[in-house]
């Protein structure tokens, strides 16, 4: 359990974390942008593959439809959508409503924890409290929503396949899907071009870490904890966001972000205790061996 909470602690501070590094690829075409990330992020996780020995089992015909369903909603239609919010609501409103989606995984997981769902709805509220909330106009609220939607679907449409093929495995064919449907789509919406030096490197980063090591990290924590304890994590995206963005100077750290990010942590500790009895709770027995899914504040590109 413990490797499993670092493993998605780690992933999503990750993701918070990159906040800086996303905003560098401002103007850049996002499928295009995107099917380059996700390439470079796949052949990462091939090359892991062939240098530890580890098999990367072909998914069948029943793992097809989670799969494309991750990419289509979870990955590529999670950015587009991330991105058109922003232009009818304020960052902090959609972080607000992306702060309910460890509310939704805690409900919609295969096996519901109580602790799971106590902590989600306090690391929601510290998430509100973080974000300061925000205002949103004309289909600002429907966009955050879906947002919150693709966000819920990157862990759910992996918990079966994850289980079936292994992390590893996932994680590797859900970049090259990624990579070829933003290929083929991003050529007749928004075309390509060549990337200057800030955004090679952007790319590079997003590729390496907030892709090929973040998703394995992060599926393995799904894959341990189970997807509703897990995803009281999520809550540490933003908290890790606003560590970044104070470090950078990029902004002051304010009594209610501060009070938003304990409550956060709180919550986390609340999501992630074992039952008293010894017993352990959904998820604290991993169900397979480890084989081998913008700021949250509406900036962070899964």
């Amino acid at each position: 359990m413990r490797i499993g909470v670092a493993a998605g602690a780690t992933a999503v501070t990750i993701v918070g974390a990159s906040v800086p590094v996303t905003g560098m690829l401002e103007g850049y075409p996002v499928l295009t942008g995107q099917a380059m990330r996700y390439a470079l992020g796949g052949a990462v996780l091939l090359l892991v593959a062939l240098v530890t020995g580890k098999r990367l089992p072909l998914p069948r015909w029943r793992d097809l439809p989670a799969l494309l369903g991750l990419v289509a909603t979870g990955m590529l239609g999670f950015n587009a959508v991330l991105l058109a919010a922003q232009r009818y609501a304020e960052p902090g409103f959609v972080a607000a409503v992306l702060g309910a989606s460890p509310i939704a995984l805690a409900l919609l997981a295969p096996k519901r924890s109580l602790a799971a769902m106590v902590g989600a709805v306090v690391v929601g509220g510290g998430v509100v409290v973080l974000s300061g909330g925000g205002a949103w106009h004309g289909p600002g609220l429907v966009l955050a929503l879906l947002t919150m939607a693709g966000e819920v679907s990157f862990t759910l449409f992996a918990v079966g396949v994850v289980r079936r093929l292994g992390v590893l495995a996932v994680s590797t064919w859900t970049c090259l899907l990624a990579a070829t449907i933003g290929a083929v789509a991003g050529t007749f919406a928004g075309g390509w071009q060549m990337p200057d030096t800030r955004q090679i490197v952007a790319l590079a980063l997003l590729g390496t870490l907030l892709t090929a090591v973040a998703f394995g990290l992060w599926y393995f924590a799904v894959n341990t904890l189970g997807p509703g304890r897990a995803g009281v994590l999520i809550g540490m995206m933003p908290v890790s966001g606003l560590v970044t963005s104070v470090l950078l100077g990029a902004q002051s750290l304010t009594v209610s972000s501060a009070l938003g990010a304990l409550t956060v942590a709180l919550g986390c500790v609340i999501g992630l205790r074992k039952s008293q009895s010894g017993r352990p709770l959904e998820g604290d027995t991993p169900k397979t061996t480890f084989p081998h899914g913008t700021d949250i504040s509406a900036d962070v590109v899964r």
